[in-house]
């Protein structure tokens, strides 16, 4: 059981959600006010995706995440900013010559993934550890191990912490090599991604297994998706792990009402607190996680 839990909230991702709830945040400044609104709720970490204002799609314009995260560090909220790095990674084949990249293809190198990184700074960034096939369609979400040990040294440079995403064994395996091979600084931080397709399922039994092959000093976090949300941050907590909800990975509060941000947080945080836990501060989150800026 984990007393003492960090809470993430992952405001928007860059799924077709928009059309689906009017609370998923689109501008820049939608996104920012949703994460300083997860922040108010008792978040200590927003997971923040760009989306193109015009089209609501997922972007990965480094502009507009340096208007997002300025917006949010002007309004004084004390909240970790954490900042997708799992842009320009897919992959979908030509269907009259499949050797060559079809429709949707977004791929790009170490250094292009992580420009954004690089203008913002942020506490934190994403690191899906390995290539998953996405969904029932032909698209697939590629990095290599090459690319992922380029971005790994490099926001190790820079100070960011990386937080490792993995979506099936294999990830772990993956990103426990980096870990071994110097290149994530201790302790390591997990994100066990639960119920993407086709990855690990969300159930108890998978994230057990999955908790079981993080390295003994490894802080972690694990989140389910759709209705699987909340069950799925009630078992990370009584595994003694941390939890991490939002718009991102569900839109719904209850069965046929739309969700705010703002909802999920409050939701989770009175699970955790029946539970017998409670939620840490960002500065609590900086101090337990070892990040830019702890204190002791």
């Amino acid at each position: 059981m984990n007393y003492e839990v960090v809470l993430t909230c992952a405001v928007t991702g860059a799924g077709d959600t928009t059309g689906k709830s009017p609370h998923v945040p689109v501008t820049p400044e939608e996104i920012a006010n949703a994460a300083i609104e997860a922040a108010n709720a008792g978040a200590a970490i927003a997971h923040i995706h760009a989306r193109d204002p015009e089209t609501g799609q997922g972007s990965r314009d480094p502009k507009l995440f340096k208007e997002i995260v300025d917006r949010v560090r002007d309004s004084g909220t004390d909240v970790v900013i954490n900042l997708t790095a799992g842009m320009g990674g897919d992959w979908a084949p030509d269907p009259e010559n499949p050797a060559m990249p079809g429709a949707g293809t977004d791929m790009i190198g170490p250094e292009d993934r992580l420009a954004h990184i690089k203008e913002c700074m942020p506490d934190i960034c994403s690191l899906d550890c390995g290539t998953l096939n996405f969904s029932d369609t032909d698209m697939i979400y590629i990095s290599t191990p090459p690319t992922l040990r380029k971005m790994a040294a490099m926001v190790q440079e820079w100070g960011v912490k990386p937080e490792l995403e993995v979506f099936d064994l294999g990830h772990i395996r993956f990103a426990k090599a980096m870990v071994a091979e110097g290149l994530i600084d201790a302790p390591p931080m997990f994100q066990l991604c639960l119920g993407i397709p086709w990855g690990a399922d969300q159930d108890v039994e998978t994230m057990c297994a999955m908790k079981s092959q993080l390295p003994q000093e490894a802080s972690w976090a694990s989140f389910g998706i759709g209705r699987g949300q909340i069950p799925m941050a009630a078992a990370a907590v009584a595994l003694g792990g941390n939890v991490r909800v939002g718009l991102e990975d569900n839109i719904y509060l209850d069965r046929g009402v739309l969700a705010t941000n703002g909802q999920l947080v409050t939701r989770a945080k009175e699970i955790i607190e029946r539970m017998g836990g409670r939620l840490l501060s960002p500065q609590e989150a900086r101090n337990k996680l070892k990040l830019r800026g702890a204190e002791g």
